[in-house]
């Protein structure tokens, strides 16, 4: 049996999409998930199935089972524990000096992004925000916030054509940690 985190773009945020954690974890129950658990408002679920599914197929699975009692899309991605062991432990902000963690971010890709679209938002200028692109994963540091950065989800997801959602720093530490349970 595999632990699997899940990451679902947009819901609770600004009144759209409302969906109650413990209605999540009971939509997850019924997809014969077990041990899932939720971590704050915006859609992070731990689960472990013994379906032998790619992130994808499980994906695909709650983003069906999401439309189907709510009547609204949310995209999904999933990590497993490895994949998140190696995103904390590559994180390349961690290395610089005076960086605050608390400005750090990671934006979770659908997918592995193609070359051309890398090399296309390499060449643009977002300062003071720096962001670097490894597998899956958008490593990002805002020193004055996320709010307000030019690199958010859409930005991501129209250049790299790819799905995307980011969680800050200290989430995706407590992601770990609910997956390493």
């Amino acid at each position: 049996m595999q632990t699997f985190i899940s990451i679902l773009r947009g819901i609770n945020v600004s009144g759209q999409k409302k969906i109650v954690m413990a209605d999540l974890k009971s939509l997850y129950e019924s997809l014969k998930f077990t041990d899932v658990a939720t971590y704050i408002q915006s859609g992070n679920v731990s689960f472990k199935t013994i379906e032998k599914l790619s992130d994808i197929q499980l994906a695909e699975k709650i983003e069906k089972a999401i439309y189907e009692r709510y009547l609204f899309e949310v995209p999904v991605i999933i990590r497993n524990e490895d994949e998140l062991k190696r995103i904390i432990s590559y994180n390349p902000f961690l290395k610089e000096k005076n960086i605050d963690v608390k400005r750090l971010h990671v934006t979770f890709l659908s997918g592995i992004p193609g070359k051309a679209e890398i090399k296309n938002i390499s060449d643009g200028d977002y300062s003071p925000d720096q962001f670097f692109v490894k597998h899956k994963e958008v490593f990002l540091h805002t020193p004055a916030g996320y709010g307000g950065t030019k690199l958010s989800n859409n930005f991501f997801e129209k250049k790299l054509k790819l799905k995307a959602t980011t969680r800050n720093w200290n989430t995706v530490n407590k992601l770990l940690e609910m997956a390493s349970q």
